[in-house]
């Protein structure tokens, strides 16, 4: 592989982030010199703006860039590109439907329910998490700690899907991640941020929330759940698994990120780097695995 589009951007609620992920995977392939690396802006969900190339790197986070969209059409025209392939990145996009494929596969989740009456009470007891089951980067998710900001969180994410929220009963404890790559997992990495909410706000625009590598002994187990959502997703190439561990150590998955963010702020890379892996070599490792289904 030679010639390579970067893909970012897109028509997502994530697109700013996106934006900052494309640049940042520009930057390290052209400092590996050996690649002529083509920056491709998307502005619609269509991949007409893609020239002719070896392949594609995906940086496009939200909607067509992780529903199997962009990984359908690439298909089509026989790009190789990086990631899951199409049908896993439309299921790992759905969080109804990634609960489903967890519970099937013995994977552990938090209890949750579906909604779609903007004036119906809480399935779950307070405090529980509402979100939209199509969205990424925590948009439109908020915690509900009674009847009154259940309904403020509720019109919210049924205003960014347009069809159903899911409400997850809220684990109590910490947030963690482990991203794996090509069915390799990397070292867990905690997430602590402020007030021990990991909102939009926390983990792309506030220098507070902090992201230490634990040392529990449940983190080999961790791993090998993230790896078993891997499989039970379908995935390939790069995907990173969130959980809520409580205090006893009991883990719960979150959801699959297909397509990671690689910002300043990102996790994928945290964990690369803790194995001597850098931002570079990270992405090409990444491309490496690059194909179609």
């Amino acid at each position: 592989m030679k010639k390579i589009c970067v893909l970012m951007g897109g028509t997502s609620n994530e697109r700013s982030v996106s934006l900052q992920s494309g640049a940042n995977v520009v930057k390290a392939l052209e400092a590996l010199g050996k690649y002529e690396v083509v920056p491709v802006q998307l502005d619609e969900d269509s991949v007409d703006a893609v020239p002719a190339c070896d392949a594609v790197f995906l940086a496009l986070h939200g909607g067509y860039g992780e529903n199997g969209g962009v990984q359908t059409a690439l298909n089509a025209r026989g790009v190789p590109y990086t990631g899951p392939g199409a049908a896993a990145s439309k299921l790992a996009m759905d969080k109804i439907e990634t609960k489903k494929a967890l519970a099937k596969a013995g994977v552990p989740t938090a209890a949750w329910a579906v909604v779609t009456d903007p004036a119906a009470a809480s399935p779950m007891a307070f405090p529980c998490v509402v979100k939209p089951p199509r969205d990424g980067s925590s948009v439109g998710i908020s915690k509900a700690t009674d009847t009154a900001s259940f309904r403020t969180a509720l019109a919210e994410a049924l205003k960014v899907d347009g069809r159903e929220a899911l409400v997850e009963a809220f684990v109590p404890g910490r947030e963690m991640t482990v991203a794996v790559l090509n069915g390799k997992a990397f070292p867990v990495v905690e997430i602590c941020a402020p007030g021990g909410w990991y909102g939009y706000k926390e983990k792309y625009l506030s220098d507070e929330t902090t992201y230490p590598f634990p040392t529990d002994d449940f983190l080999p187990e961790m791993q090998r759940q993230a790896v078993a959502a891997y499989n039970a997703c379908g995935c390939r190439g790069v995907t990173r698994v969130d959980f809520r561990v409580t205090d006893a150590g009991e883990m719960f998955v979150l959801e699959l990120n297909t397509v990671p963010g690689m910002t300043a702020h990102s996790l994928v890379p945290k964990a690369a780097a803790k194995t001597g892996l850098d931002f570079p070599a990270l992405c090409d490792e990444i491309l490496a695995a690059a194909a179609c289904d």
